[in-house]
């Protein structure tokens, strides 16, 4: 059973960080690229930052300087440094994790940037 458990999340005021964390099971987790998504009220889910199996990034416009994805396969598990938040990051962030013919996601992990 493919299981993503993403934790991290919370109440951080605005400039401030929070560190996501996605640990994954039932996948080999080095043949997997990852990602993070999010998902404010009313929006569609959107990409923040992806990186692939061999360990090359791509961010969103929105967060590039501010967030940094990085995975360690040791540990099966992808993050996402969050600095500089603002209070158009809050949202419900997602882990996916992907390759050819599979896709799967996490429950999600709520974030919230106010004062």
């Amino acid at each position: 059973q493919v299981q993503l458990v993403e934790s991290g999340g919370g109440l951080a005021q605005p400039g401030g960080s929070l560190r996501l964390s996605c640990a994954a099971s039932g996948i080999t987790f080095d043949t997997y690229a990852m990602g993070w998504y999010r998902q404010a009220p009313g929006s569609q889910r959107e990409l923040v930052a992806n990186i692939t199996q061999t360990g090359r990034t791509n961010y969103a416009n929105s967060v590039p300087g501010r967030f940094t994805i990085s995975r360690d396969n040791a540990k099966n598990t992808v993050y996402l440094q969050m600095n500089s938040l603002k209070v158009e990051d809050t949202a419900v962030y997602y882990c996916k994790a992907y390759r050819l013919f599979r896709t799967y996601w996490g429950q999600g992990t709520q974030v919230t940037v106010s004062s």
